[in-house]
């Protein structure tokens, strides 16, 4: 995890907040450090994870997450981590001819008309259940790598945002959770879907992470601007959302965050 970033959220692993939804999105850049952010951070804060990578495989997450200090391996063996491989699981439904005997595949989807998550969310439910989790980790999160890829594989917005709302209901309503997801958003898109699904998540969201390159292009010193914003809760409609604009540079094992124009390379 980054510790920077910690700070600008004002979260620490000491007492990891609860009951929250945030949003992570990517416009035109790489945002994948804000998921090894997440993942780390719910870790080490004594979390029992439920990870659905839809995007990259298990191996490529856990190299990473060995250079922020943790290990994805001894995780899932003591039983933190539940990983979900999407890219195995949907290989596993379109080409095995084999019939699964450990239960039906989370991506039997695929198989059908694309409209019924069930399975999936089933997935989820099952791994973050009291009874699977024990007694010794603190609160259940979700975290989704990049929601946008379900569309792809031919869902529409509709059925995402229904899978979504079941997770919602469970992991935060009921298990009093977390839930982390991305979606992949541009303003110029000719994606409609995609963009109808990452508008209708920022109305649902408690916490918003939007990281974007910038609008001069490439620099060495400066790789994107993050913009934090917190929503007001539906009790304080009243108030408006609270927002700030950093931007950063990703380094080998760390990410530095900095004000506008505040970079070393500027001053």
């Amino acid at each position: 995890m980054f510790t920077e970033l910690n700070e600008l959220l004002a979260v620490s692993v000491e007492k990891p907040e609860e009951g929250k939804l945030t949003l992570l999105c990517a416009t035109k850049t790489d945002a994948d450090f804000l998921i090894h952010h997440f993942l780390s951070f719910y870790l080490k804060a004594g979390c029992r994870v439920c990870f659905v990578a839809l995007v990259q495989s298990f191996s490529h997450y856990s190299i990473v997450a060995q250079k922020l200090g943790i290990s994805l391996p001894a995780a899932k063996e003591r039983g933190q981590l539940v990983f979900l491989e999407g890219l195995k699981s949907s290989c596993d439904v379109l080409f095995s001819k084999e019939q699964q005997s450990a239960g039906p595949n989370p991506f039997q989807f695929i198989s059908g008309d694309g409209s019924n998550l069930k399975t999936l969310y089933e997935f989820v439910r099952t791994a973050l259940s009291p009874a699977a989790a024990g007694d010794s980790w603190k609160c259940p999160v979700l975290i989704v790598d990049n929601l946008s890829v379900l569309l792809s594989l031919g869902l529409r917005p509709v059925d995402v945002l229904d899978f979504l709302h079941y997770c919602r209901v469970t992991v935060i309503s009921q298990l009093k959770g977390n839930v982390v997801v991305m979606v992949h958003s541009s303003d110029d898109s000719e994606d409609e879907e995609n963009e109808l699904l990452a508008t209708a998540l920022r109305h649902q969201s408690n916490r918003i992470l939007c990281a974007e390159g910038l609008a001069t292009g490439f620099c060495k010193d400066i790789h994107g601007q993050l913009t934090i914003i917190h929503r007001s809760s539906w009790e304080k409609r009243a108030e408006r959302d609270i927002v700030h604009i950093f931007q950063y540079k990703i380094q080998d094992k760390n990410v530095t965050f900095f004000a506008r124009g505040m970079s070393a390379a500027v001053l």
